[in-house]
C-alpha cells in the first residue's frame, strides 16, 4: 500500500506545489506538458528534439525566448517553475541568475546526477544534485560522460532499474529544489564547454509521438489543464506589461498590431501569433 501511495504522490506532484492562488506564475521550459498552475509559459523552440519533438502547448500566454536571457522585467512573477529544463543549458550560472531576477521564489526539478551519469540523455548538458540545501552542478563535456560505466549498466541492470526500481522510487532518482529569494548553487567545473550539439534522434522519437499512448496522454493533459489552470485569469493577462526587450533590456514595449510587438527604445520588432510572443534576439542564448 505504501508503494502505491508513493507512486500516486509522485504522479500528482505537479498539482501539489504550494503556490498562493493570487501568485503570478511563470514556467520556463514548459514544452508539451506545462504545469497547470503556470499563468505564463516560456520555451526556447516551437519544435525541438530536446523535448522529444512533442508539440508545444500554448493554451495560455506563451513566450518563445531563451532561459539565459528571459524577456521579462525584474520580479515580474511571484513564482517560477523550471522542471526538466536546467539540465539542458550549457550556461547554468546565467540560467539560474535569470530565474532569480524575474521571480521571488520557485521550484526546480531535474534528473538526479546519479541517474544522469548511468542513464544519460543525449541532449542533457548538466548533471545536477542536491547537497545540504544547495544545487551542485557538473557540466558535461559530451552527452556520454563515462561510456564504460554506461555499457556495464546497460548490459546487466538497465532494464531492472528503468522498469522496476525507478517507477517505484522515482523521487530518489530526481532532484527537487524549492527556493525563495535566492538559489544556492555551485558549478563544480565551470571551465568545461557544454555547448556541443547532441546526436540526432528525430526519426525514432517522431514515431513514438504518434502512438496511442501519446494521444491518450495528450487528452488527459487537456482535461487536467481545464480543471486546474486559471484559464479565465490567463486569458485576461496583459503579458506585454511584464516584458522587457531581450535586445536592449528596455521595458518600453508596445503592441504595434495584433501580430507585432515593438521596443520603443531600440526599435526591435517581435512577432506575435495568437497567444505566442516570439521574443528572440541574436544574443539570447549566450
Amino acid at each position: 500500500m505504501k508503494k502505491i501511495v508513493k507512486k500516486v504522490k509522485w504522479s500528482l506532484r505537479r498539482l501539489r506545489l504550494k503556490i498562493p492562488k493570487e501568485a503570478l506564475v511563470l514556467e520556463v521550459g514548459s514544452g508539451g506538458n506545462p504545469y497547470p498552475r503556470a499563468n505564463v509559459l516560456l520555451d526556447a523552440y516551437e519544435d525541438t528534439q530536446e523535448r522529444h519533438w512533442e508539440e508545444l502547448v500554448h493554451d495560455r500566454p506563451t513566450v518563445l525566448s531563451f532561459g539565459e536571457n528571459l524577456p521579462f522585467k525584474d520580479k515580474a512573477f511571484d513564482f517560477v517553475v523550471a522542471a526538466h529544463v536546467l539540465e539542458h543549458t550549457p550556461f547554468p550560472e546565467k540560467f539560474l541568475h535569470e530565474l532569480q531576477r524575474v521571480a521571488c521564489a520557485g521550484y526546480i526539478e531535474t534528473p538526479d546526477a546519479f541517474m544522469e551519469r548511468i542513464n544519460p540523455y543525449m541532449d542533457h548538458r548538466l548533471e545536477v544534485t542536491l547537497r545540504d540545501g544547495s544545487l551542485v552542478i557538473f557540466k558535461k563535456a559530451s552527452w556520454l560522460n563515462e561510456p564504460e560505466l554506461v555499457e556495464l549498466y546497460e548490459a546487466r541492470a538497465k532494464k531492472i532499474i528503468t522498469q522496476e526500481t525507478i517507477p517505484q522510487h522515482a523521487e530518489e532518482f530526481h532532484m527537487r529544489y524549492h527556493w525563495k529569494d535566492k538559489i544556492d548553487f555551485k558549478v563544480v567545473d565551470p571551465e568545461i564547454d557544454a555547448t556541443w550539439d547532441p546526436p540526432s534522434k528525430k526519426n525514432v522519437i517522431s514515431a513514438l509521438s504518434n502512438g496511442p499512448r501519446y494521444k491518450l496522454r495528450k487528452l488527459a493533459l487537456i482535461f487536467i489543464s481545464r480543471i486546474f489552470s486559471q484559464n479565465r485569469r490567463n486569458a485576461k493577462l496583459d503579458v506585454i506589461s511584464l516584458m522587457r526587450c531581450p535586445e536592449c533590456i528596455s521595458e518600453d514595449l508596445a503592441r504595434k498590431s495584433l501580430s507585432e510587438v515593438v521596443c520603443k527604445n531600440c526599435s526591435s520588432s517581435y512577432k506575435v501569433d495568437d497567444m505566442v510572443y516570439k521574443l528572440y534576439n541574436g544574443n539570447s542564448s549566450i
